[in-house]
Parts: C-alpha cells; structure tokens; sequence
C-alpha cells in the first residue's frame, strides 16, 4: 500500500479556510497512527484570487491538481463575484476536467446532533446519496434567444450518456454491497414526467441490477423520495440519482442529519483524482470569527481517507467526531457549539490520539 499521499488543498473563501486549517490538522494527527504521510500543497483558488488577477483555474494549476492523489477543498463563493462565475469556472469545471462523475454524500445522524424529524434517531437516519456529477442540467448545453425582450426563450438541456449513467449506476450497487447494510439500492427518478432521460436510467438500472442478485434494487420519483426522507428515512440504505436531483434531496438529507455544519461530501473519479469538501457555503458573515463549525471539512478527511483506502484512519476520525458530539459539542450551528473552531478542531485531534 501507497504510504506518502499528495493532499492538494484549495481553502477558498470565507470561513473555508478556517474549516480547513482544522481537517488539514486531524489529517496529520491520523497519518503517523495509519503509518503514512500527508504532503500539503495550497492552491489560492476562489474569489479573492480572481479579483486579484482575474483568474478562475488556469491549465498549469489543473494540471498539478491532477497530478495529487486528493484534493481537499474548503467552500468557493464571494459576495463581490456574482453568482455563477466561481462555480462554473471552478467547481464545474474540476468536477468537469479530473472527471469526477460521482457525488458521494453519506446522510447519518450521529448521537449528540438534533435533527428536525419528530421521534427519529441515529438509528433511523443512515443512508448514502450517489449522485450523477458530470452530466444532466449542469453540462450547460443549451442557450438564449432575444433576451431582455418579452419573447425571450431559455433552454437548459439534460445531457444523460449511456456511459454516464452506467457507470453511475455500477458504482451504486458496488458501493451498496461494500457498505454491506441493508443492501438495498433505491433509483430516484422522474420517470412519469422527464421520460426519455429517465427511461434510459431505469433501463440501465434494471440491466445492472440483474448482475447483483444479492442487492434489493427498486424505484421512487424524487417527489416520494423528498416526502420519505422527511417521514421514514430509515427505509433508505443507498439512493442513485441524475445530477439535479442529487443537488436537490442531499441538502435535503444534510438537513436531517443535523445541518450544513455536519454534512461533508466527495467528488470522485474511482480511477482518477477525487475531491472532499465540507457541503456549506462559504458563509462570508462569519470570516475570521472563529465560530464556524469544521465537522463537516473533518468528515470530508474522513471520506478522503477511506477512498485513498485508508480505512482505519477513517474509523479512527469518524469515532473522535462522534465522541465530540457526544461530549462536548452543544449545537452543530455556527456560534452554538460552545468551542471555537479551532477547538473543535483540538477536540477531535484529541481524541483521535486517545484511540
């Protein structure tokens, strides 16, 4: 097994830096534990950066981030640049680039955090959303005609390729089986409305699935998905879905796990580069004030780590989070927790070295 690790690391903007300093911190606290080392290189990617110079992701930068074996980035978003200039030219564009074609978002309520559910616990909310990050609506195909006049017309077109969602769907039952749960697989789609994106998905779906006996394999619209999340999260084990709807139900999911301040995601290319990130924005309010929580950027380590194929550090970080939920954290909401963010940070250092 590989024992030195190239981590690139994009801190962003707003409160990202801060969020990442504390999970760059837990990553060096479990690489002596796990016999490895992390070698850290930032990149000063984000909207300060492109005020500065006017540069959103040069080709010599995205060369070197793909050269790294992770990347870790904190959160992209500046009240100065107007939206969709940071996002297309950056997050699209290196989920886009380093093909990234899956979104792996784990919902899981830990004890300690609150949801909004009445009567669920951490027992009833722990599922996985894989969702489709290269395709669909955020390919940018289509376009505008007479604009700024009353017979302006917009086009968002829905790019989904054979390949795309196969190999969409693969990872899917793949991963279900790993993970070893419930075993059951549940494709979110809309295939009474949108019928030929998702006519092709189930198709695929359902091809798959023939190959994968021991896995439970069924569908729900994404309607019924959103109202099941919210009444019975505990029939979900993994959920497959196009690129839309997993933006959609995962904020969703990150909302009943306990709030942005938790929830931590992956970009992956399985034979590539892949990329974790806290799922909250930048939160300008909050910059330098030291009260944003880093759980999130802490979990997003942990998913670093386990995709790298370090399992253990990822067991060893995923329990001190939990211990500091349960101990010590009060509110998972920014300025609520009782400890700065850098003693969070402190925190579960702590009690990673206490394992």
């Amino acid at each position: 097994m590989k024992k030195n690790f190239q981590i690139a690391v994009v801190p962003g903007d707003g409160t990202g830096p801060e969020v990442v300093a504390e999970g760059v911190k837990v990553l060096s606290t479990v690489a002596p534990m796990a016999g490895v080392t992390f070698s850290f290189t930032h990149f000063p990617l984000g909207g300060d950066h492109y005020r500065a110079t006017g540069e959103l992701l040069n080709p010599e930068t995205l060369e070197r981030l793909r050269q790294a074996d992770a990347i870790f980035l904190g959160a992209i978003g500046h009240p100065e640049v107007p939206p969709g200039i940071l996002e297309k030219g950056i997050l699209l564009a290196l989920r886009f680039s380093l093909d990234q074609y899956i979104n792996l978002r784990p919902v899981k309520l830990y004890e300690g955090v609150n949801t909004p559910l009445k009567d669920k616990g951490p027992a009833d909310i722990d599922f996985v959303v894989v969702r489709e990050n290269t395709e669909g609506l955020y390919t940018g195909a289509g376009g505008v005609l007479k604009k700024g006049t009353p017979d302006e017309v917009a086009v968002q077109e829905s790019i989904n390729t054979r390949k795309g969602v196969e190999r969409c769907v693969r990872f899917a039952f793949e991963y279900c089986r790993k993970r070893n749960r419930k075993k059951k697989l549940t494709l979110c789609g809309k295939t009474n409305v949108l019928t030929y994106a998702f006519d092709l998905w189930e198709r695929v779906f359902r091809e798959v699935a023939t190959e994968y006996p021991d896995i439970t394999a069924d569908y729900a619209h994404v309607d019924a998905i959103c109202m099941w999340m919210v009444k019975n999260p505990e029939w979900f084990d993994v959920i497959v879905t196009d690129n839309m709807f997993g933006d959609i139900i995962t904020d969703l999911g990150a909302m009943i796990q306990g709030g942005m301040g938790i929830a931590a995601g992956g970009n992956l290319n399985p034979e590539g580069v892949s990329m974790f990130e806290p799922i909250g924005g930048s939160a300008p309010k909050y910059t330098g004030q030291g009260v944003i929580n880093p759980l999130a950027a802490i979990g997003a380590a942990q998913l670093l780590c386990e995709t790298l194929g370090l399992a253990q550090a990822g067991r060893w970080i995923e329990n001190a989070v939990m211990k500091v939920l349960r101990e010590n954290i009060k509110d998972v909401g920014a300025g609520r927790m009782g400890y700065s963010t850098q003693e969070v940070g402190d925190l579960v250092c702590q009690a990673v070295r206490q394992q």
